[in-house]
């Protein structure tokens, strides 16, 4: 069983950056697709970024590139998003979740879901 906690959510003014992470724990996240989603008071929760863990090739949401990019740390389990070039409305909690390896980074069945982390942006 996998299960991951995401952390390095804030309070930011609009231009400001911030990375967060997703830490994994039960398993290693070799065979999978992780991604980071997240959703707006209001509004669906919605793709952002993606990775494949093994081969490293990512997918972005067109809102977010080139501010936004996901890496990993293969010997530490860990995934990251550095979010520059903040705005307010990139406010959202922000999940990282992870699945089994797929093509389509935004599509793929993601079934394993952290708690979250706030991400405010003021103007």
């Amino acid at each position: 069983q996998v299960q991951l906690v995401e952390s390095g959510g804030g309070l930011v003014q609009a231009g400001d950056s911030l990375r967060l992470s997703c830490a994994a724990s039960g398993r290693t996240l070799s065979g999978r697709v992780m991604g980071w989603f997240r959703q707006a008071p209001g509004k669906e929760r919605e793709f952002v970024a993606g990775i494949n863990w093994n081969v490293g090739r990512t997918g972005y949401a067109d809102s977010v590139k080139g501010r936004f990019t996901i890496s990993r740390d293969n010997a530490k389990n860990t995934m990251y998003l550095q979010m520059n070039s903040l705005k307010p409305e990139d406010t959202a909690v922000y999940y990282c979740a992870g699945g089994l390896a797929q093509f389509n980074l935004a599509t793929a069945r993601y079934d394993i879901w952290g708690q979250g982390t706030q991400v405010t942006v003021s103007s």
